[in-house]
């Protein structure tokens, strides 16, 4: 199974989360669906809903709360993209305007607080204390590694080991919660629910390095913004701080120069992509998201019978691996 049979083989579950994100977001405040309305109409893939969709299948949950989860997840990630455009002083979001060049910073951030809120207001409807303890633990973590990524923009110390906890909770936290919740809903053994959430963990990370690897070796106009954005943010994504470990100590100062410079030059990325080929840095980068992703796939093919939802999610690894953008 490709990612586009996903997509065919889904369609219409992912129909129903999308019109309960348009539910879950109404409001007499009228800036509350109209941000909605423009978020969810930019697109994106939908990625944390599938993956609700594909455990609860796995795990053999067919309850009537996987469009409400399937939108939860989504509307705490959307959220959370609304707060990080605010502090990178992003312009660009999925090919449109951000929403708080449009409305403001000051309306964004208090809709992304309503978004966080009324995501954990519908879960505790649920009833289910698992599924609340999850989610969370989950947004906190996201707002812990958010902060831990402020603390380390520009520090050309960062380790791989910092990079590792930003991104396990920026990004793995989320995926592995929208990976379990079929499993928890469904009454699994833990050893199942263990099971999905490594599988998110790891599939999350491994997504995270993928993506940042893209802001060295992606087509700019696909990647909707230019390469090296968050070498210019002052983001060390993993492929910079491979590198720091592989060049000679005047390449590092010189790499040191770049990270500090107030803005990324032409000629700065150009020398920053000689290096990375000089090493193979990006490709070790993806060799590490690689063998991250191995063992995700084998905590779901050990533990789950053969299934068009488990081919789903194999299928989903790899395009987070390998996409374009």
């Amino acid at each position: 199974m490709n990612i586009q049979e996903v997509w065919d083989s889904y369609r219409d579950q992912l129909a129903r989360v999308e019109e309960q994100l348009f539910r879950d977001l109404e409001s007499p405040v009228a800036q509350i669906p109209a941000v909605g309305r423009y978020l969810i109409g930019s697109g994106g893939k939908r990625l944390r809903p599938v993956l609700v969709i594909l455990g609860a299948e796995m795990a053999g949950y067919a309850g009537n709360h996987i469009p409400v989860l399937g939108s939860i997840v989504e509307t705490i990630h959307t959220a959370s993209l609304l707060h990080d455009d605010i502090v990178d002083d992003a312009t660009i979001r999925r090919g449109k305007p951000a929403a708080h060049s449009v409305w403001g910073n000051e309306i964004i951030v208090l809709v992304g607080d309503f978004m966080y809120s009324n995501a954990l207001r519908i879960a505790v409807s649920l009833k289910n204390q698992q599924v609340m303890d999850v989610l969370s633990e989950a947004t906190t973590r996201m707002t812990e590694a958010e902060l831990l990524q402020l603390s380390k923009i520009g520090d050309p110390a960062i380790t791989e080991d910092d990079y590792l906890k930003i991104i396990s909770g920026k990004t793995a936290a989320l995926i592995s919660a929208a990976c379990r919740l079929g499993a928890i809903l469904a009454g699994r053994p833990e050893a199942d629910d263990e099971a999905m959430a490594g599988f998110g963990t790891r599939l999350g990370a491994a997504f995270q390095i993928a993506d940042d690897l893209l802001d060295y070796r992606a087509d700019a106009g696909k990647l909707g913004k230019s390469l090296g954005k968050d070498l210019e943010e002052g983001k060390l994504t993993l492929p910079v701080i491979l590198l720091l470990g592989q060049a000679s100590e005047g390449e590092r100062e010189e790499i040191k120069r770049i990270i500090g410079a107030e803005s990324l030059a032409e000629a700065d990325l150009a020398r920053m992509m000689e290096l990375f080929a000089k090493y193979g840095t990006l490709d070790l980068a993806l060799a590490r998201a690689e063998g991250i992703m191995a063992e995700a796939k084998a905590m779901i093919v050990e533990r789950f019978p053969e299934s068009r939802a488990r081919q789903a999610m194999l299928a989903i690894a790899d395009y987070a691996l390998y996409r374009e953008r």
